[in-house]
């Protein structure tokens, strides 16, 4: 059978670019992604990895989601929030659903969040606008596939902070090594973050491609583990042998000594600061924080089946110490150096494409 095509919308971000590695690799597919510039460096890479052709647009128009999803098989679409904001994403991301089933794609994966502010009966200090933004449509999707999964099924590829941003600059949860130590200054108390690594999720993304029959309508929801500060810290003292602590801090000191960015400025760059609409970054990570506050492996805000993600895929990453083993031998083994040397303030580099980008750019 000759390779089906899968068109990505979001493939230059972090997740994009190991699903759009790990389908082009297996051969099984080949990919078609919408990007603001194909001679960046971020599309150069994916076209490394295999055949990646580029329709030059944004998601922000019918004419170029048209041009990307016309003749596809599949379709992988991962709006970034943080550009659009909550609003203009939910708008979108609802289109390019409609648009998809009129260009005649058969199968449709979201890259998808967790509603948490439903998941927490709808209180106000949950409200997470890169999260719930995309799980309301994530739902709406999923209802939506019962009357068009005849012309179109779907699935929702459910993730959570990546694991790369706690040894990546500029992130909600970077580390910084003070006097020797790496430290994370969080605002977690005893919660724990369902993390993901970005390895793992190519891997995932394409199960669901491989089995459209069976993934149809799921909700895969993934992680490495529910890791809590503590934890996280004595993970990585473990691997490197260098000290590491977590210090949990109140929200206050959290955005005044560790936010890297104006907190009271929009949590989507390109969003209106003016709508009643939008969240500032301040309000978006409050209730982003919130949510991990109380999460944990029996926690109902955020569940995971660990057994079944074992099941589909038993080479996962299944622990912060395995994580950081993994990465402490692929940096030795690129040149980078060991993970110690990689956190270093003079070394530390970013993982997240709107960080690189220092948050500007067109939608």
């Amino acid at each position: 059978m000759s390779p089906r095509l899968v068109a990505v919308v979001g493939a230059t971000g972090a997740q994009g670019t190991p699903v759009v590695k790990e389908l082009v690799q297996s051969g099984a597919y080949t990919v078609r992604a919408l990007t603001r510039d194909a001679k960046s460096a971020r599309f150069q890479e994916l076209q490394s990895y295999g055949p990646v052709e580029a329709v030059v647009g944004t998601f922000a128009s019918e004419a170029d989601l048209r041009a990307t999803f016309r003749g596809a098989w599949g379709a992988f679409v991962n709006i970034d929030g943080f550009n659009s904001g909550e609003k203009t994403e939910m708008f979108w991301t609802i289109r390019a659903y409609e648009l998809a089933i009129e260009e005649g794609v058969q199968f449709f994966v979201l890259g998808n969040l967790e509603y948490m502010y439903k998941n927490s009966g709808y209180r106000p200090e949950f409200r997470g606008g890169h999260y719930d933004g995309k799980g309301r449509i994530g739902e709406w999707i999923l209802q939506q596939n019962r009357d068009n999964q005849h012309r179109m099924k779907a699935a929702l590829f459910t993730s959570g902070p990546y694991m790369e941003m706690t040894i990546s600059s500029y992130t909600p949860m970077a580390v910084a090594v003070e006097d020797g130590v790496a430290t994370w200054r969080l605002p977690l108390n005893d919660g724990a973050i369902p993390f993901v690594s970005l390895d793992d999720c190519g891997y995932y993304v394409k199960w669901l491609f491989d089995d459209p029959e069976r993934a149809n309508g799921l909700d895969l929801k993934v992680a490495i583990d529910h890791v809590g500060g503590k934890e996280l810290a004595a993970a990585f003292e473990k691997v490197t042998g260098r000290p590491a602590r977590f210090l949990n801090v109140g929200f206050d000191d959290y955005f005044r000594q560790v936010w890297a960015f104006d907190p009271e400025h929009p949590a989507g760059y390109n969003a209106d600061p003016s709508d009643p609409a939008t969240l500032t970054q301040r309000q978006n990570f409050s209730g982003f924080f919130t949510c991990w506050q109380h999460s944990g492996a029996d926690s109902d805000i955020s569940k995971r089946d660990y057994k079944l993600l074992d099941q589909i895929y038993p080479g996962r990453i299944k622990s912060a110490e395995e994580f950081f083993r993994r990465e402490n031998e692929k940096g030795i083994q690129n040149g980078q150096g060991s993970l110690w040397d990689r956190v270093q303030p003079d070394k530390i580099g970013h993982i997240l494409k709107i960080t690189e980008d220092r948050r500007t750019g067109t939608l």
